[in-house]
C-alpha cells in the first residue's frame, strides 16, 4: 500500500466522525455535505441528528454507529491493506469531485497515483462473447499505452477483460460491496493484482458489506464519474451498462459504444446508444482522439479537508412548521429542482435547504441528478 500523498488530511478524530456520519441510515453524500456545512463538522452534526430527524417527521430515530464501530472499520481497513480517504484529501480521486454529490469518504486499496492519469471507463455484458472480451482487452491495453487509466466495475465478462488489459498501465476497479468482499468472488485475485501493480480498487460501502442489487447502480455511478468518457461494449437492453452510459451522459462525460451484430441481443443496447448519438468506436484512437482535449484541460484544484462551504445558514432563522408544510405541499413523486421550490414557496434558499435536509434524514425524500428532489412514494 502506498503512503498517502502530501496535502490536506483529516485528523484521526475527524475520520472517525466522518465514518460514523456517512454510515448513519438516511445520510447520503448530499445530506452529509449539508450537515457539515450547517454545523461546521461531522462531530457536531452527529449531535444534532436526532433533533433534525424529529423535525423532518421521522417515525423513529435511527441508530448512529458508535465510535467503537467506526474504529473497528478503520482497523479492518488497515488489516486489508486499505485506507479511508475523505473528499478534501490529496489522494481523493480528482474526477469524482466533479460529480453531483460525490461520496465524502471512500475506501481505497492500491496506488492513488493512478487517479492522476486521465481515465476512460469500459463496461459491458457479463455474458460477453469472445469477440467482445477480445475487444475490451485490446482497447484497454491500447488506451493504457496512450497514457490513460482504465476504470471498470470488476464484473464478469467485459469488465474483467478491461482490467486485465490495463493491469500493466494502470486500472481502477470499483466495487458495489465492501472492499473486503469483492464480487464476483472469482475476481479476488484480480483485485489483489490491480492494487499490487500500480492500480487501485475503491468502494464507498462499509467493510463487510455484501453487495445487493440496489448497490450496483451506485457502483455504476462511481465508474462513470471517475472517467472523462465511458465506452460500452456489448450491452443488452435494460442492462447495468446502459445505466452507466445514462449516468455518464448526465455528468457531462463522453459516451462511446462499440458496434455489434444486430442479431446478437447482447448488442441491442450498445447499438441503440449509437443510434442515440454515442461516438462509434472500432479502435483506441476513436476514444483518445475525442478525450485528449478534455484530458489536456483537466487541472483539478486543491480543496480543503472539509466539504465546500455553503452560504452561512446561521444567519437565517430555522424553519418553522409553516415553512415545512409549504415545502411538503409542493413535493411529489416527480423530481423537481430546488430552485423551483424556492421560487414557488417564496422561502429563502437556506430555509428550503434546511427543510429538505430534515426530510432527507427522516427518509421522506429522494435526491436525483442535477440537484432535483422528490417525495418518497407512500411518504406522508
Amino acid at each position: 500500500m502506498s503512503k498517502p500523498a502530501v496535502g490536506p488530511r483529516l485528523s484521526d478524530r475527524q475520520r472517525l466522525s466522518w465514518i460514523r456520519l456517512i454510515r448513519t441510515q438516511n445520510v447520503g453524500p448530499a445530506s452529509f455535505r449539508e450537515l457539515v456545512n450547517r454545523f461546521g463538522s461531522a462531530e457536531s452534526a452527529l449531535e444534532m441528528l436526532p433533533e433534525l430527524m424529529i423535525s423532518g417527521g421521522a417515525r423513529k430515530i435511527v441508530r448512529i454507529p458508535s465510535v467503537e464501530e467506526a474504529e473497528a472499520e478503520l482497523e479492518a481497513a488497515g488489516e486489508a491493506g486499505a485506507r479511508f480517504v475523505g473528499i478534501g484529501e490529496a489522494d481523493y480521486p480528482p474526477m469524482l469531485k466533479n460529480m453531483d454529490n460525490p461520496p465524502p469518504l471512500i475506501a481505497m486499496k492500491g496506488e492513488a497515483a493512478v487517479f492522476r492519469l486521465p481515465a476512460v471507463a469500459i463496461v459491458g455484458a457479463r455474458n460477453a462473447s469472445l469477440a467482445g472480451i477480445k475487444m475490451a482487452r485490446m482497447l484497454a491495453a491500447d488506451l493504457g499505452r496512450d497514457g490513460y487509466a482504465i476504470v471498470s466495475g470488476l464484473a464478469r465478462g467485459i469488465d474483467t477483460a478491461a482490467h486485465q488489459g490495463s493491469l500493466s498501465t494502470g486500472t481502477i476497479g470499483v466495487l458495489a460491496g465492501g472492499l473486503d468482499v469483492p464480487y464476483p468472488p472469482e475476481n479476488i485475485g484480480l483485485c489483489n493484482d490491480i492494487a499490487e501493480r500500480g492500480g487501485a480498487v475503491i468502494s464507498e460501502m462499509p467493510f463487510g458489506w455484501q453487495p445487493r442489487a440496489q448497490d450496483f447502480p451506485r457502483r455504476n455511478r462511481l465508474v462513470a464519474g471517475a472517467a472523462l468518457g465511458l465506452v460500452v461494449i456489448e450491452a443488452a437492453q435494460r442492462s447495468g451498462s446502459l445505466i452507466s452510459a445514462r449516468l455518464a451522459g448526465e455528468m457531462g462525460r463522453l459516451v462511446f459504444a462499440v458496434p455489434g451484430s444486430p442479431l446478437d441481443p447482447r448488442c441491442s443496447g450498445s447499438n441503440g446508444l449509437l443510434k442515440d448519438g454515442a461516438t462509434l468506436v472500432t479502435e483506441a484512437a476513436d476514444v483518445s482522439g475525442a478525450i485528449a482535449p478534455l484530458a489536456g484541460k483537466r487541472t483539478p484544484r486543491a480543496t480543503p479537508s472539509q466539504p465546500e462551504k455553503a452560504p452561512d445558514l446561521f444567519a437565517t432563522p430555522p424553519p418553522g412548521e409553516n415553512e415545512r408544510a409549504g415545502v411538503l405541499e409542493v413535493l411529489g413523486p416527480t423530481p423537481v429542482a430546488v430552485d423551483e421550490i424556492i421560487r414557488h414557496t417564496g422561502l429563502n434558499a437556506a430555509q428550503v435547504s434546511m427543510v429538505l435536509l430534515e426530510l432527507d434524514l427522516a427518509g421522506r425524500i429522494e435526491r436525483h441528478a442535477g440537484g432535483n428532489v422528490s417525495l418518497v412514494f407512500g411518504s406522508p
